[in-house]
């Protein structure tokens, strides 16, 4: 499922006490639930790197694999599969056979939080996975942040000043090893069903996404 080295990630990290005691109770009424950290889901190769937040809590915290198993994974996959990322269209469970081509995906924070929101310190104490992740690109790569908590967690990674690299979707920052950060809003339920994200404002930052892969000399 996940190809990091165990020394970069923890899977039986405790960091967060209140993230870790609220696993401890979902586990206790879903006992088939993963309900641990949730590791990346990808190749270590991967030039495209897509951070989330964090995962849901009948999707990654149930499957053990990001954005699987809850309805922001539908539009996620769907996307990814269209621009060549994945090879089929819909994530179902951990065993299901979906490879992703050329991309990788993790979470700002691995465990799941109540109501879905991590602490500023929760956030904090996951950004060295991040981090660890991040050293792992190589150049030209691009990093895809879903959502202004996604977008800040990389800034804070790569010891970058917010000021400098402000949230909006579809932008794009270029980032100090030639490598690239594009935001998007993040494609959860609520977004979606509002129209603050449609399924073709999402596809063109895969789209661009592409491009800028396709044209770097790590190609």
């Amino acid at each position: 499922m996940s190809d990091i080295p165990a020394a970069d990630f923890d899977p039986d990290c405790r960091r967060c006490p209140r993230l870790a005691g609220f696993l401890d109770e979902v586990h206790e009424k879903h006992p088939d639930y993963f309900c641990r950290p949730v590791p990346s889901f990808g190749p270590l190769s991967a030039r495209l790197l897509i951070v989330g937040l964090a995962p849901g809590m009948h999707g990654a915290n149930a499957s053990g694999r990001p954005f699987t198993g809850d309805y922001a994974g539908i539009l996620l996959y769907q996307t990814l599969y269209e621009h060549g990322f994945a090879n089929c269209p819909v994530s179902e469970h951990a065993n299901d056979g979906l490879r992703l081509l050329d991309a990788r995906i993790t979470n700002a924070v691995r465990c799941l939080p109540p109501q879905n929101k991590p602490s500023g310190d929760e956030v904090k104490r996951c950004n060295p996975y991040l981090r660890a992740e991040l050293d792992g690109l190589i150049p030209g790569s691009v990093v895809l942040a879903l959502g202004l908590v996604a977008h800040r967690a990389v800034l804070s990674a790569l010891g970058l000043k917010q000021a400098a690299y402000r949230f909006g979707h579809g932008a794009e920052h270029a980032l100090p090893d030639s490598s690239t950060l594009l935001d998007s809003y993040h494609c959860s339920r609520y977004n979606t069903q509002t129209r603050r994200l449609t399924a073709a404002m999402f596809s063109d930052v895969f789209a661009r996404a592409r491009v800028l892969l396709d044209s770097s000399p790590s190609r």
